[in-house]
């Protein structure tokens, strides 16, 4: 997703429906602003996207599966976002980077 669709995937979502899928959009755009802080851009380094490709999927699927329903509203599981998760805190890790820099409390 290039920075647009991830702004945009801030609002796809119904808070209170789809809390998960929020969740999903906040730690994405959160990963995106860390990367264009400290790199030369999310559309230049490679390693951050790349992590983030399962979340990506995850809220793609996410707004197809509203669109497709008439609104009636689902969200994932908390299983299937930890999986979602999982690459990008081991990419934080690997870059020495605390978690908390992308994933905190309160979206």
């Amino acid at each position: 997703m290039n920075e647009h669709d991830i702004e945009d995937a801030l609002r796809w979502f119904d808070e209170e429906d789809q809390a998960n899928l929020i969740h999903a959009a906040r730690v994405l755009y959160r990963l995106m602003r860390w990367t264009n802080s400290h790199s030369d851009g999310w559309c230049y380094w490679q390693k951050p996207s790349r992590a983030a490709k399962k979340l990506e999927a995850l809220i793609l699927a996410g707004r197809e599966a509203n669109r497709r329903n008439y609104g009636d509203l689902t969200d994932v599981s908390e299983a299937e976002l930890k999986r979602a998760f999982t690459p990008i805190k081991a990419f934080l890790t690997r870059n020495g980077t605390e978690h908390s820099e992308v994933f905190y409390l309160n979206g």
